[in-house]
């Protein structure tokens, strides 16, 4: 046997020698390998040099106390030599009470982890756009399904074999309707003179100021205004719609409607819907006005262009079908935002967490398809020069 090469002494009772033994490299453990001495140990055994050596011994002669901790760190070591190439690893010397313990902890060692398989990118992709394409087409049924079931209410309604709750109706155009005025005004009135300002700023150059009401006329009543106020309104009271119809499904209120023979679709759905269609084209209105105001106090206080110029110019400038380009998308962005948070509002299931995912989902969803119908009404009117 060589002379030791290795000797790691340890506060603690257990140490561990390295030595080589001809072709062998030698593990002489010492002491108590228990779990009080696995922290000193851990790294002592980890700087074990084992790559390049032929055959790896563990001689337990001088072992004296050996628990699962202490087993586990020499099942580890002898397993990493296998891993690293060494043909031969043995134990030699071992009580039977620390084989039997070595040789249960071994066993669990086989066990390796399973690999984690790698994802093919383009198959990654597939599944990603397969995902996507499988929510659209669910999101399509059941937005369907609850625009049939909202016809079939009030057509029984209109023939007398159901109910069109009236007074529902008009307590939600109120809450959608009327309490969203002075947010939308400001709002409209401030984007308004903020379009007015940079339009001057930019016309001024050209010597062309007095086109900034032709500017601001066509872009408030045919884009500005609906867009603006359907993206407040997806905001403010689509959130509401859906955080309410959810909770109510959190709370089985919605099932207990069922059992007592009331449509909850009748009750909680159709009267959001129908108010919000009514609601956001007189939102428009009142965002197209403020805008225009907001747009001619700039104009006047920045290019000191009187109101009345302002008006005549106007008059002039923006035609009639300007004005009902933007009214015509705004009951489709209502019935839009009023389907998405309703059906969004069902599909809440029995947790607080699902109710926020829900109710941002809602919102998500609505801005993006307000956008993309505003898009598709564009396209329409300069396809038929409307």
């Amino acid at each position: 046997m060589s002379s030791l090469d290795n000797t790691v002494p340890n506060d603690t009772a257990g140490t561990l020698s390295v030595l080589h033994d001809g072709d062998a490299l030698v593990l002489r453990p010492a002491g108590d390998w228990t779990l009080e001495a696995t922290t000193d140990l851990d790294p002592v055994v980890r700087d074990v040099r084992l790559a390049g050596e032929k055959a790896i011994v563990a001689d337990l002669s001088e072992l004296q106390e050996l628990d699962t901790a202490g087993a586990w760190i020499l099942c580890r070591v002898m397993r990493r030599a296998r891993k690293e190439g060494v043909s031969s690893v043995s134990v030699r010397n071992a009580s039977d009470q620390h084989q039997v313990l070595l040789t249960s902890i071994a066993s669990i060692d086989r066990k390796e982890a399973p690999l984690k398989q790698l994802r093919n990118p383009v198959q990654d992709i597939l599944e990603r756009l397969g995902r996507v394409v499988m929510n659209v087409w669910l999101d399509i049924l059941a937005i369907s399904s609850l625009i049939g079931q909202v016809i079939l209410g009030v057509l029984k309604g209109l023939v007398g074999r159901g109910r069109i709750r009236f007074i529902s109706v008009i307590n939600q155009v109120e809450r959608t309707g009327l309490s969203a005025v002075p947010i939308i005004a400001l709002m409209s009135f401030l984007i308004g003179g903020i379009v007015a300002q940079q339009g001057a700023f930019q016309l001024r150059t050209f010597g062309a100021e007095l086109f900034v009401v032709d500017l601001v006329g066509i872009l408030v009543l045919r884009e500005v205004g609906v867009l603006l106020t359907a993206i407040m309104i997806a905001g403010r009271s689509g959130s509401a719609f859906t955080a309410e119809i959810g909770s109510m499904k959190m709370r089985e209120e919605i099932d207990a409607l069922r059992v007592i023979g009331v449509d909850p679709v009748e009750v909680l759905v159709a009267p959001r819907l129908i108010g919000l269609v009514i609601a956001l084209p007189l939102l428009t209105i009142i965002s197209n006005l403020s805008g225009l105001f907001g747009a001619g106090m700039m104009a006047w206080a920045y290019s000191g262009l009187p109101p009345q110029i302002f008006l005549d110019r106007l008059q002039d400038a923006v035609e009639l079908n300007t004005l009902f380009v933007g009214l015509i998308k705004a009951p489709f962005m209502g019935l839009i935002i009023a389907l998405i948070a309703c059906s969004e509002g069902l599909r809440t299931k029995g947790s607080a967490e699902s109710l926020g995912r829900q109710t941002t989902i809602s919102v998500v969803k609505a801005i993006f398809m307000v956008i993309v119908v505003d898009g598709l009404f564009a396209i329409f009117f300069g396809f038929v020069g409307y």
